[in-house]
């Protein structure tokens, strides 16, 4: 079994479900898995050893500025007749699936040359049960559009359709550590100047700032952290609370290791806002939707609870259906998970 596994790589989300995935097909040594990864410069990723000798290509990416994403130079930013010419390049016929999570070159060489594309990914979670919020005609084209599939296999925090399975996550056992004193930040769409300067003034606190463009320094109250896989999922682990964007993964991670999460959706950007439309109904997590002071001190105060959750393995079952040649029907893993899913 041939697979071309295609992942877009602009957030860190995308690539930590890829690990866990890469681990999972380990245990299928038949299978031969070529990865390939797009939206962010090759020289920029970090920590991609799982996937060996892997593909790259520029593919398309979104364009973000102080916490928003930026519509006219998205489209400016992207190189079209690079994307056009990789998706006529790229040889779907050579492999027996084609996986996609949110990856547009692998997708549309599968739509142009007529091979099957199954998208495995939160993107495709957005059913007609799934709460939706800032959806504008445009936003749900590009949606639609970004990277098509045959057939979609979404992941979300809880079973809003029959193709949406729990999240993929890349974490060890829930940590037995005590958690520590301090606030685990991962907000990458904002300027990290303004993020500091922000944690600066809640000097009661300790916080620990990720970013991939901060330096490994200390400003004030708050620890300044170049981003690194090892670090921040031990800094995670003893955190007593996160603060971050509305990123799927992350605040997966979070749930699952039970940890109180405060988010800041990305403004104009309709997945995360519909991610934090779905925590409010969840009862999951506190939603902010600018950077809010007198929120922020009220919920580093109250020192919220998180929700007693955990998910079941979605990675080794679904390694294990795709080397079975994803035979059987999406909504029939989905009842297993999610009755392993409420039994944890």
């Amino acid at each position: 079994m041939r697979i071309l596994y295609g992942v877009q790589a602009t957030g860190q989300g995308h690539i930590s479900r890829a690990r866990a995935m890469a681990q999972a097909f380990k245990q299928h040594p038949d299978v031969d898995v070529t990865w390939l990864f797009s939206g962010r410069p090759r020289e920029r990723l970090f920590d991609m050893e799982p996937f060996g000798d892997f593909q790259h290509r520029a593919g398309l990416t979104f364009v973000t500025e102080a916490g928003r994403l930026r519509y006219r130079k998205t489209i400016m930013a992207n190189r079209y007749w690079q994307f056009a010419h990789d998706v006529q390049r790229l040889d779907v016929k050579a492999y027996d699936l084609v996986v996609t999570d949110y990856e547009p070159v692998t997708a549309w060489a599968g739509k142009l040359k007529k091979q099957p594309v199954l998208g495995i990914g939160h993107q495709y979670a957005f059913g007609k049960n799934t709460p939706v919020e800032g959806r504008s005609l445009a936003q749900h084209a590009v949606m639609s559009l970004f990277a098509p599939v045959t057939r979609g296999v979404g992941l979300h925090w809880s079973d809003f359709g029959d193709n949406v399975l729990p999240p993929i996550l890349d974490l060890p056992p829930a940590p037995t550590v005590a958690a520590n004193d301090h606030i685990l930040v991962y907000l990458p769409f904002e300027d990290q100047s303004a993020v500091t300067k922000w944690l600066n003034g809640f000097s009661e606190h300790r916080f620990l700032q990720y970013a991939n463009t901060l330096p490994n320094d200390e400003q004030g109250n708050v620890g300044r952290r170049t981003a690194n896989i090892t670090g921040f999922k031990s800094d995670l682990a003893s955190a007593r609370g996160v603060v971050c964007n509305c990123g799927f993964e992350l605040i997966s991670e979070c749930l699952h290791w039970r940890k109180p999460v405060l988010t800041r959706p990305l403004a104009k950007q309709m997945e995360q806002l519909s991610n934090g439309a779905a925590l409010e109904a969840l009862g999951y997590a506190t939603v902010m939707r600018q950077i809010d002071n007198e929120l922020a001190a009220r919920w580093l105060t109250a020192s919220p609870t998180a929700p007693i959750l955990s998910f079941p393995n979605v990675s080794a079952t679904l390694a294990s259906w795709l080397a079975d040649g994803a035979k059987t029907p999406v909504a029939t893993l989905g009842e297993a998970l999610w009755r392993e899913s409420a039994a944890v």
